[in-house]
């Protein structure tokens, strides 16, 4: 099971003039020598991530095809998922039920339930919230959403990339941070059809698409890692497999204390304050993972920023 680029043109019909314009920004003269690197403002979504793009798709799909019970919709969620499928839920009218690990940052559970979501806490990890929301969709009738292993949120979730391309035609590689895999897949169907380069950054201690190649297959894989509440799948989707095979994409590996170091610039140099997860792509840059070419024009997408923004140093008075 994957999805094709058609599946991302679908979406993109389905969500257009329903979502907040991308915003893309320039780095400096001199930031990355030889590069042309842009900013992909993707936590200025609904809902503060791309989540809300594959949540709305699918949401909006299964009421139009009136598919969605009684019982509403149900998913599991380091947070962000379950915020987006609230929002979405709230726009249709929808009951939206969520389940987070007990350890779930404060800032996103709050989130959710002013959105209107049912909360329900589980275990420490997503993987057991997962299995309790599965207990809860059998139980109660309820549909079941996923925080990516669905093509409807994959294909919503590439249409990010349709936008970066439409703004920035270009643009030569994009950097792309992965944890269960959908926003790499959709971004990657839509990436292949323009041809993008993409680079899926994970980071080491959380590398479950990195595993999945090395392997030939999805593999559990352990997850200790500074961006683990966003990026802490277990296990990547089988979608993304086919294209973390194909010409054009690179997997790479970066240390948490890239993330944090690239985080930390973020907000130094741009005032930018994101998740660990969603400077993990940057960090990639920072690191010298990855160095783009004479010339190359690259995207780094910003994903999400429903983070607490008090671990960010500030300047000391003797700075200012």
């Amino acid at each position: 099971m994957t999805i094709t680029y058609r599946d991302v043109q679908s979406a993109s019909a389905r969500v257009s003039g329903h979502l907040r314009p991308l915003a893309l920004s320039q780095a400096g003269p001199g930031e990355f020598p030889g590069a042309d690197v842009w900013f992909a403002h993707e936590y200025l979504q609904y809902t503060g991530t791309f989540k809300a793009r594959g949540a709305l798709n699918f949401l909006s799909s299964h009421v139009s095809a009136g598919t969605m019970p009684d019982a509403g919709v149900v998913i599991a969620s380091g947070g962000n998922a379950g915020l987006a499928c609230a929002w979405a839920a709230a726009r249709h009218g929808v009951t939206a039920t969520v389940f987070v690990p007990e350890n779930a940052p404060p800032v996103k559970v709050a989130r959710l339930r002013k959105l209107g979501a049912r909360v329900r806490q589980a275990g420490t990890e997503y993987a057991v919230a997962l299995d309790a929301s599965r207990r809860y969709a059998a139980e109660s009738g309820a549909l079941e959403s996923h925080a990516y292993d669905l093509p409807l949120i994959a294909a919503g979730a590439g249409t990010l990339l349709e936008e970066i391309h439409a703004k920035l035609p270009t643009v030569d590689t994009v950097l792309v941070a992965v944890g269960g895999g959908g926003l790499f897949t959709g971004v990657a169907a839509a990436a292949h059809e323009h041809g993008i380069r993409v680079v899926a950054v994970e980071p080491r201690g959380a590398r479950a698409l990195n595993a999945a190649l090395e392997a030939g297959e999805p593999v559990d894989v352990p997850v200790d890692s500074v961006a683990s509440d966003s990026l802490g799948a277990r296990r990547v989707t089988p979608m993304a497999l086919p294209w973390v095979r194909s010409d054009g994409v690179d997997s790479v590996l970066v240390e948490d204390e890239d993330i944090v170091l690239a985080r930390q610039l973020l907000w130094d140099e741009r005032r930018i304050a994101v998740e660990h997860g969603a400077a993990t792509g940057f960090a990639a840059l920072v690191s010298g993972t990855y160095k783009p070419a004479d010339g190359e024009t690259v995207a780094v997408i910003l994903c999400g920023a429903n983070t607490d923004p008090t671990d960010l140093t500030v300047p000391s008075r003797a700075e200012v």
